[in-house]
């Protein structure tokens, strides 16, 4: 495996390299656009005017051959731009960016968390993302030690199909999630704040309910599964505001079939410095809802030993116009990724049970937790 400093070291290599190349009439990169006009499947495809762009699938599974064992899993994708322009250099190893890719599988019954990562040159040779009308959205070289390469693709079914694999950590997986719900824009026209500030922003949109089957490996063995994945594509080129170091992100499918998706930016001293939230009601209405309408109330912590970062675990989540007062509680509280390609990039990835006030069972999700401990702010 290689080791972080020589992660590092490409980074600053790839970072050095490509600022040269630009020089100092490179283009700046794009803000994300308010009147942006969605084409799909086209905007399912990599956005190279922008800085960043991700294709972030979770979802909850369970094992055909165990009914009851349930499974969580994350497969992310990410464009990380360098310059907007590529440098004009006669060589195949000339880029303008990378491309990143996680994997976790989450086994609650047997308390285990597993995290997998690449990180390669957005190059033909390792990685990269295709162009509109390519059915490969994504794709990356797999690790050091496992043949083969991680991939994100869409079919003209409209069915996106990813898999990924790491030999060393014992964990693949092969799934195709086709959605059962129309497209969710995050915010009006798919433009998602992230700070009063203007210039704050991505655009954001989401495929909430995917009904999806493959197959997971743990340990050698693969087992079929089944279950229900929620999709987030997301691009922009300055989203975090100076003040901000993380956010708290959740994904939540309620049983009577509403999905709630919230997310909340906070200030190094643990406030929140800006929080957005969209319902989606099974009628396909859509309700974009301010920081005044909903609440997250931490309901207790948990301290990781690899990097002694402190998460909120569990919640409290209401919406009250909505009538909506959900316990959020995770279902293994150690699901923590640490980076081993970026130094510093350590966040909090899991599933999570609903129940409502009466103590039942009220739906499923993952929350995700960025910018705890001593790594703070996301360097990505």
């Amino acid at each position: 495996m290689r080791s972080s400093a020589l992660a590092l070291a490409l980074a600053a290599a790839l970072a050095a390299g490509a600022a040269a190349a630009a020089g100092p009439e490179g283009r700046a990169w794009a803000p994300a656009d308010p009147a942006h006009r969605w084409s799909f499947p086209r905007d399912h495809h990599a956005h190279r005017e922008y800085r960043n762009e991700w294709w972030y699938l979770t979802g909850t599974l369970e094992d055909a051959a165990a009914p009851g064992r349930r499974l969580g899993y994350q497969v992310t994708f990410f464009r990380v731009g360098l310059v907007r322009d590529p440098p004009a250099l006669d060589s195949a190893w000339a880029t303008g960016g990378a491309v990143m890719a996680h994997l976790a599988i989450t086994d609650p019954g047997a308390g285990t968390h597993r995290f997998a990562e690449v990180l390669w040159r957005d190059v033909p040779m390792l990685g990269g993302f295709g162009a509109e009308g390519d059915p490969v959205l994504a794709w990356a070289v797999a690790p050091p030690g496992t043949a083969g390469r991680w991939a994100l693709t869409l079919g003209a079914d409209g069915a996106f199909a990813v898999s990924a694999r790491d030999d060393a950590q014992g964990i693949a997986l092969e799934l195709v999630a086709r959605p059962e719900r129309p497209v969710v824009l995050q915010g009006p026209n798919g433009y998602s704040r992230k700070a009063a500030a203007p210039g704050h922003a991505s655009l954001y949109y989401s495929f909430t309910r995917m009904a999806t089957s493959g197959a997971v490996t743990l340990d050698g063995r693969a087992r079929a599964v089944r279950g229900t994945s929620w999709m987030d594509r997301e691009m922009g080129s300055s989203q975090l505001a100076p003040a901000q170091v993380g956010w708290d992100w959740f994904a939540l499918r309620l049983a009577d079939g509403r999905d709630l998706m919230l997310y909340a930016l906070r200030r190094a001293d643990g406030t929140v410095d800006f929080r957005r939230a969209t319902l989606l009601t099974p009628d396909g209405a859509v309700r974009w809802l301010e920081a005044d309408a909903w609440r997250a109330e931490p309901l207790g912590r948990w301290r990781s030993a690899a990097t002694g970062a402190e998460y909120p675990s569990g919640w409290t989540v209401t919406v009250p116009s909505a009538g909506i007062r959900l316990t959020v509680r995770p279902e293994l509280d150690a699901a923590e990724n640490v980076s081993s390609r970026v130094p510093g990039l350590a966040y909090w990835e899991g599933p999570v049970r609903l129940t409502g006030p009466d103590g039942r069972a009220a739906g499923e999700g993952y929350v995700e937790l960025t910018g705890y401990g001593a790594r703070a702010r996301p360097p990505i």
